[in-house]
């Protein structure tokens, strides 16, 4: 579009010049050698510009002829590129495609028409057709080749990386990736890789130094990035909870301003808090993070902050954790096992069925048979609360690819992926519509509960020591032998000679267990109690 103004521009500035001439006319002398030539002004302008072009056109004539063997040259090296790259191209495309034949045929072609060291694809295409045949040495040595160049190396560096994890060789695909890392932390690949093999060993400074780097290149966004710091501040934080509170504090309040919704980082920071002495801190810092969502660790360390506390003071504060979240299932679970410690079961038991109400879960099942446990010790009624533990939905716990932990870990024990683990209902539960009995459990439960048995006195230890006693003593008495009935004396004619005693093996003698009676021949012995 530039040239075209520019050729328009020219064509009209000469159309002027001729129209400025032919309307100023004149005559043009021109003494040369005695000889006089005179011609008119506009014939004199048109003969220059005319000499002019024609030196132009000579000019391009004799250049063209001096440089036809290196157009020639030129000409015939470009086809040659162009097939040669023609060549490439379907080789990469046969390579994608899984055709093998054809990508090593495509290769061997690009080569003859292209140097290597010129285009260093044609080291790709070999290796990726290496890799397809399962020539995994020769592609190993191609993507090293590739590696000790400047302009393919991080491509080098990726393949050396994916067949070390192919073959299993952690160690050398971690070297890979932090050199990859290293030279170019805006790869995506090398970055999280190196991320997780540092997070994997404990590594966190190195780890937090990396993301920052990932995050000024803008490799991941502000959102992931901020989440994945605190991941690894509180990391950091949980190592050195015990032998520095103090910077464990830190790092865990560092890391609830870019999550303000991580409990473990608030956890973190409550527990370095008490070390410390900052209970009052500890507790406002524990009650955003209850407000936020309720969590049962957060609930446990809240209630448990003063080791000096009684049980009620201890009810007291689980009575404040519900007072900011009423009408919660972990609310009520809390106060549920504060009043059970402060042996009020009878709000035990109505925080207890409350909870089992809104959420029919094991936890609630599973506290309710504690409050039978230490307020009745009917032991029927206990194993019907067991039964509907059994058989209700289990408790959300940290999990992370299937593995269920007792405590929040930074890294999957089972890939090494970095944040990984949740606070969700174990073995892939969903929630949704229930089974029939399940949204009504808790009432079902309450209306199949065993009547309350009359208790002794004694205690519930003692009582189990009694059972035990008295089911010993019945399994004794039903070994023992029967007594064999007296019969009347025989006479001496009658009674057949005496016999040879039969022989004891010599290993021992009958069995302890005497099988089963006949009832025919031997009556069962009364027992104080029967078994069935």
């Amino acid at each position: 579009m530039v040239r075209l103004v520019i050729f328009a521009l020219l064509v009209l500035a000469l159309a002027y010049g001729f129209s400025w001439l032919a309307d100023r006319p004149g005559d043009l002398s021109l003494i040369w050698e005695g000889q006089i030539y005179q011609t008119k002004l506009i014939v004199a302008a048109s003969a220059i510009i005319a000499l002019i072009a024609a030196v132009m056109v000579a000019w391009w004539f004799v250049r063209l002829v001096w440089t036809s063997p290196h157009s020639v040259t030129r000409f015939f090296r470009a086809r040659k590129r162009d097939r040669g790259y023609q060549a490439l191209s379907t080789g990469l495309i046969a390579a994608g495609a899984g055709n093998a034949l054809l990508a090593r045929k495509m290769a061997a072609r690009s080569r003859g028409l292209i140097r290597a060291d010129q285009e260093p694809l044609i080291n790709l295409l070999e290796a990726q057709a290496a890799l397809i045949e399962g020539r995994y040495d020769e592609a190993r040595s191609k993507f090293e080749a590739m590696a000790n160049d400047p302009e393919t190396r991080e491509l080098g560096l990726r393949g050396l990386y994916l067949e070390a994890k192919r073959l299993g060789a952690n160690e050398a695909a971690r070297q890979y990736a932090e050199k990859a890392a290293d030279n170019a932390p805006y790869l995506p690949w090398a970055a999280q890789a190196t991320l997780e093999y540092r997070s994997q060993s404990g590594r966190w400074n190195d780890a937090i130094r990396l993301l920052e780097q990932q995050k000024a290149a803008k490799v991941v966004e502000k959102t992931e990035a901020n989440r994945l710091h605190a991941v690894l501040l509180t990391a950091r934080a949980d190592d050195k909870l015990e032998s520095d509170p103090a910077g464990a504090r830190d790092d865990a309040q560092q890391a609830l301003k870019l999550s303000a919704d991580f409990v473990p980082a608030a956890l973190i920071a409550a527990k370095a808090l008490f070390r410390e002495g900052g209970v009052r801190k500890a507790a406002s810092i524990l009650e955003q993070a209850w407000k936020a969502g309720p969590h049962p660790e957060i609930g446990r360390t809240y209630v448990r902050a003063r080791s000096g506390d009684s049980t009620l003071d201890r009810l007291k504060r689980a009575e404040r954790l519900e007072g900011m979240r009423p009408n919660n299932v972990e609310s009520l679970l809390i106060v549920a096992q504060a009043s059970l410690d402060a042996q009020e079961f009878a709000k035990a038991r109505a925080k207890a069925e409350a909870a089992a109400r809104i959420e029919p879960r094991e936890a609630a099942f599973l506290l309710l048979a504690d409050i039978e446990e230490a307020e009745t010790g009917d032991q029927g009624r206990v194993r019907h609360w067991l039964a509907q533990a059994l058989k209700a939905p289990r408790d959300p716990a940290w999990v992370a690819d299937g593995f269920v932990s007792d405590k929040w870990l930074p890294v999957s024990p089972v890939t090494g992926r970095l944040d990984a683990f949740e606070w969700k209902a174990p073995f892939g539960q969903l929630e949704g519509p229930v089974e029939e009995g399940s949204s009504g459990s808790i009432e079902t439960a309450l209306k199949t509960l065993p009547p309350l048995r009359e208790t002794r006195p004694e205690s519930v230890v003692n009582d189990h020591r009694i059972i035990e006693l008295e089911r010993a003593a019945t399994i004794a008495e039903a070994v023992r032998p029967a007594a064999k009935p007296a019969k009347s004396p025989e006479p001496a004619a009658s009674r057949p000679a005496p016999s040879a005693p039969e022989p004891k093996p010599f290993f021992g003698g009958l069995p302890d267990d005497p099988g089963v009676r006949d009832p025919k021949v031997e009556p069962e012995p009364k027992t104080r109690l029967r078994l069935f």
